[in-house]
């Protein structure tokens, strides 16, 4: 049975058209999936049949829900009536659902007695009580999170008592927008399991919208493929995945990283580290959250260092950097002792390429002055800079620009390229290309596996993405509450883990990798 039928939804701001004409029809107990990368107009389009576009867009087209037909864009009565009612919407981040000041429990509540007001009903305290309990045990949490807050809480927990919050009006239709992308991977993939169980279990219609196609195969029925605000395929998932049509979507199957591309490789262990943090201890606060950590950097060599939130992989990254200090252990830089301060550092040593090159990028600077500065505190001169910009595939067309005219991926691009100005040895990356979409993420990963080869340089390369493990890493450290529970090849720990914890990392991973072939 249909849920919901949307005709010639369309999304403008002002005189641009944001999203062209798109059909929809959402079938109740099924998944459909809208993919795309930033841009495409997935969002937009989730939002417009939500009725809620942000201010100055409109939206036109109809929709049929049940014996409702409504023509966009509706007015916020119409709409009033409609959301949560008939058509809910998930964040991707709980915290803007959910108050801060609330206990969860009281959040709950106060969604079923909105809905118990709309329907005309009355229940008791007891009732209501017990209505909460039932709630949270259909999205699989104990009782206790009634009375917690949601700082309390993991952010899986968080995201499952906004699912348990969103369905309280019992509604036909659920989107869910990127519901998993700020989740580490064993938890995505419990919310993932959840919310297609709850849409068998409450015969509700699900439009999942995602950027990742791993997470779409075995879970969405139909899927759309966005480009540029239009269609550019739709079919059975099966169908599009295994057999796709357009050469927009084989490009994206071909970019997405997945743990079947796992290789073999030469790791040089034989070889003596170029550097070695050994038994790294440190704490916040008198919180540890780093013990007895040691970590051996090669020449020509990238180490993954993985682990979920807080497992402080991005603290020992800080540390080698010498942008934290710790209590204990010790530091050799080409078999010689090296302090832990920045300053101990010479540039041609160590280098950080961040995950966001909008907060490490004068905004103010064209990419020419960016580089140029870096090669002139280098100690090279302004004459390399066009050298610089080959050794990162970047196009000196874009020399004169600043950082708000490039693509993200071009902003990353001219990070890695300010963090090589210096001839480092040692390059350290954390989730640099996490916050990339597939197709450039392909690029700047083989950008930088190229550059690593060429260059001879020693990559710590920090991730909590076991498939693009997988694909560049020679070697891999697991790292969890602080500590390393496992280290081997990339290929040997993906494929046969040795550690209970790495077991659980990699099934996890391979129930959202895209399979290929």
């Amino acid at each position: 049975m249909t849920a919901l039928r949307a005709r010639d939804v369309s999304v403008r701001h002002g005189e641009t058209t944001l999203v062209e004409p798109i059909d929809l029809d959402i079938e109740a107990g099924r998944c459909l999936a809208v993919i795309g990368e930033s841009g495409s107009g997935k969002t937009m389009t989730a939002r417009a049949i939500a009725g809620l576009l942000p201010r100055g867009v409109t939206a036109s087209g109809s929709m049929q829900l049940g014996d409702r037909t409504i023509d966009l864009p509706g007015n916020e009565r119409v709409w009033a009536n409609i959301r949560g009612e008939q058509i809910a919407l998930l964040l991707q981040d709980p915290f803007t659902s959910l108050s801060p000041v609330h206990r969860c429990g009281q959040q709950l509540a106060q969604a079923l007695q909105a809905e118990d007001r709309r329907r005309g009903r009355r229940r008791s305290r007891a009732d209501l009580q017990e209505q909460v309990l039932l709630r949270l045990e259909e999205v699989r949490l104990p009782g206790r999170v009634a009375r917690q807050y949601p700082h309390e809480l993991s952010g899986g927990m968080r995201q499952r008592v906004a699912i348990a919050a969103t369905l309280a009006a019992d509604p036909d239709i659920l989107i869910a927008d990127e519901p998993t992308t700020a989740l580490d991977a064993t938890v995505q993939a419990g919310i993932l399991d959840l919310l297609t169980t709850l849409c068998q279990e409450r015969d509700l219609g699900l439009l999942l919208i995602s950027h990742d196609l791993g997470i779409v195969q075995g879970r969405a029925q139909s899927v759309i493929v966005m480009r540029d605000g239009r269609v550019v395929e739709r079919g059975a998932t099966a169908d599009v995945l295994s057999s796709p049509q357009e050469d927009y979507t084989r490009r994206l199957l071909a970019s997405s990283p997945s743990l079947s591309d796992v290789r073999q490789r030469d790791t040089r262990t034989t070889a003596d580290p170029l550097l070695e943090a050994l038994d790294v201890s440190k704490s916040f606060d008198n919180r540890p959250v780093l013990f007895d950590v040691s970590v051996r950097l090669y020449a020509g060599e990238m180490l993954a260092l993985v682990g979920e939130s807080g497992s402080g992989k991005s603290t020992m990254a800080r540390v080698i950097a010498g942008l934290e200090t710790p209590e204990s252990g010790t530091m050799t830089y080409a078999g010689r002792p090296l302090g832990w301060g920045r300053a101990d550092r010479s540039p041609d040593q160590v280098q950080v390429v961040f995950q966001d090159p909008n907060s490490t990028l004068n905004p103010a600077f064209t990419v020419a002055k960016t580089l140029t500065e870096a090669l002139r505190v280098a100690g090279r001169p302004g004459s390399d800079l066009a050298g610089l910009l080959e050794s990162v595939d970047l196009d000196p067309g874009l020399a004169d620009r600043k950082p708000g005219q490039l693509s993200g991926g071009q902003r990353q691009r001219v990070a890695i390229a300010r963090a090589l100005a210096p001839k480092p040895s040692v390059l350290l990356c954390d989730e640099s290309v996490s916050a990339l979409d597939v197709s450039v993420q392909a690029q700047i990963l083989q950008m930088l596996t190229e550059v690593t080869q060429k260059l001879d340089l020693a990559v710590l390369f920090i991730t909590h993405d076991l498939a693009v493990v997988a694909e560049i890493a020679d070697r891999v450290a697991v790292m969890r509450d602080g500590r390393i529970v496992e280290t081997g090849s990339a290929a040997s720990v993906i494929t046969a883990p040795q550690h209970e914890y790495t077991a659980e990392l990699v099934a996890s991973a391979r129930a959202q990798s895209l399979t290929k072939g």
